[in-house]
């Protein structure tokens, strides 16, 4: 009398419907009917544990999927959310230097650097750059006055009332 179960093949595997009731025919061909009735039992429990068994794997390795599924999105969401972090951080430190500095809001978005440090140094870098040049008599250059005819350079009235009085006569008939 065999002491192993030979109803399952080496890969674990139950034989399928008429393998399994040749093999219980073949083992319990010397024993009475009760013997073989509880042989018989016990492969058909066995049979049920194992496909059991095998749904059981089958839904573990599903929720270990979506569980990894779910870390990977929290781990994205996170490296994200630093990130925009930092970005805001950086602007921050920019527009402050930037207003330390008395930079304008486009002069401030040439910053470069990482650092606070770094940001003011560009900055005075900056200012260095768009300083105004001197006349060579140690005197910053001025804008140019607009031209405006008449004698007095600060009287435009006159200017654009007779500008006015030209441009209607010239239209009218």
């Amino acid at each position: 009398m065999p002491t192993q179960d030979t109803s399952t093949d080496p890969e674990g595997q139950e034989p399928e419907g008429d393998e399994q009731e040749d093999t219980d025919e073949a083992e319990t061909e010397g024993l009475d009917d009760s013997a073989k009735s509880k042989i018989q039992k016990v492969n058909k429990e066995a049979q049920a544990l194992r496909k059991r068994a095998k749904a059981a794997e089958d839904r573990l390795a599903e929720i270990d999927a979506a569980n990894k599924t779910d870390a990977e999105k929290a781990a994205d969401r996170l490296a994200d959310a630093e990130k925009k972090a930092t970005e805001a951080q950086a602007r921050a430190d920019r527009l402050e230097v930037a207003a330390a500095k008395g930079l304008t809001p486009s002069q401030a978005k040439r910053l470069q650097g990482s650092t606070v440090e770094e940001l003011e140094a560009d900055a005075d870098e900056l200012l260095a750059d768009f300083k105004p040049a001197d006349d060579g008599h140690g005197m910053p250059r001025r804008k140019p006055r607009e031209l405006s005819s008449g004698n007095d350079p600060d009287d435009n009235s006159g200017a654009t009332e007779s500008l006015k009085d030209m441009g209607a006569s010239m239209f009218t008939n």
